[in-house]
């Protein structure tokens, strides 16, 4: 009798597990709809996925250290938006369009490097540091790409790590650029030099977008510019005095003045979205929730707001520009390392510059609802949303 009552339990517990097994399928499959398809990104280093490595082979540790376990391209200790919102819409992770090796492009192409511009630098990377992967070149990569996919299934052929042709029009295009264009020429020229020309910077955004709506699109998320005065970077890099810090310890000026584009680059956006009839042009304040995280780390359970996770120097934020995150310099006969601290999920800032994977999440958890979106879009009513883990 013991004998019958084991075998029957072990055949109700295969049973179980096989049932379990289904119901999360099912409930994968349910989860996961979407009517968005792909990702397309243009961008910096906020959202580069490994283009710029991938051109310019070199990143060492600790980046990639919290979700990758090793470098990964990404200027962060792990994940970034780009990668959360993937998640969120149930798609992979997207490929770097330079990257040549293990690239999957079905699902999307990530056209973002590490120090790009919006408008086209006028010298070269080793000159002043910034990419020459700057939005007009990554809106070309997107085109030849399109025109590429096109190619490939007009001919019959089958089974690539390309997209089916339609899915430009079922894909969201992600804009998070502009932030090298605000500073790298902040310090020398000074906030009312910048603002010369940022003009510019909002109508080639704008430009673009219009490009690639001719190309098809129709969804666009156009992330606004961070509250670069409070970085730790810019704080210790960019000149001002103590009257010119909030009670947050963010410059105010410089905020000001980001808060000045912001606002030129959502009306330009406003404008642009009535000359294109049946599409979506989003404006994502990716601003007010990073302001929020500076302003109050402890209230989202992070420590820390504009101290840096990985830098040199200790202190109020832990940032020397001799001595970047990761490198080791040998200053005045001693050999100085930037290394990273051992909780970065405590911190706002990875390396003074970047997010770190836990801020970036909180980003995305605040924006997919929808509260920052302008106008308002629903992504719930577009995809059933899987949780960012």
């Amino acid at each position: 009798m013991g004998v019958r009552i084991l075998k029957a339990l072990a055949i109700l517990r295969r049973f179980l597990v096989v049932l379990v097994v289904m119901m999360g399928i099912l409930s994968f499959s349910c989860y996961s709809k979407c009517e968005f398809k792909a990702i397309f990104n243009f961008g910096d280093s906020n959202t580069d996925t490994g283009g710029f490595y991938a051109a310019f082979p070199g990143q060492t540790g600790p980046f990639g250290m919290t979700y990758f376990k090793r470098p990964s391209g990404r200027a962060s200790d792990g994940r970034l938006i780009v990668d959360f919102l993937a998640q969120a819409l149930g798609l992979p992770f997207l490929s770097p369009y330079l990257q040549s090796i293990r690239s999957d492009y079905r699902h999307g192409a990530n056209y973002a490097t590490l120090a790009s511009t919006v408008l086209l630098p006028n010298t070269s990377l080793f000159v002043s540091g910034l990419s020459p992967f700057a939005l007009p070149i990554q809106l070309n990569q997107m085109k030849a790409f399109k025109a590429r996919v096109d190619e490939f299934h007009s001919s019959g052929q089958k089974g690539s790590d390309l997209p089916s042709p339609d899915i430009f029009g079922k894909s969201i295009y992600t804009f998070y650029i502009g932030q090298n264009d605000f500073t790298s020429n902040l310090a020398s020229a000074g906030i009312g030099g910048v603002q010369q020309y940022l003009p510019q910077v909002v109508a080639q955004i704008a430009a673009t977008v219009k490009e690639l709506y001719a190309l098809g699109g129709r969804t666009f998320f156009v992330l606004n510019l961070a509250p670069i005065g409070c970085y730790p970077a810019f704080l210790v890099e960019l000149p001002h005095g103590s009257s010119d810090l909030d009670m947050y310890g963010c410059m105010i000026s410089y905020n000001n003045a980001v808060v000045e584009y912001n606002k030129l680059l959502k009306d330009t956006l406003a404008q642009t979205r009535a000359s294109l009839p049946n599409a979506s042009l989003i404006y994502v304040d990716t601003h007010s929730v990073l302001l929020e995280l500076f302003r109050h780390p402890k209230y989202h359970g992070l420590k820390y707001g504009t101290r840096a996770c990985c830098g040199y120097g200790g202190g109020e934020y832990n940032f020397d520009p001799r001595v970047y995150c990761g490198s080791s310099k040998e200053i005045n006969g001693s050999l100085l390392t930037a290394s990273a601290c051992n909780d970065p999920s405590n911190y706002v800032s990875w390396d003074g510059i970047h997010a770190t994977e836990i801020a970036n999440k909180l980003i995305t958890w605040a924006i997919i609802n929808g509260s920052y979106f302008d106008p308002r879009f629903s992504l719930n009513q577009h995809c059933d949303l899987q949780p960012i883990g």
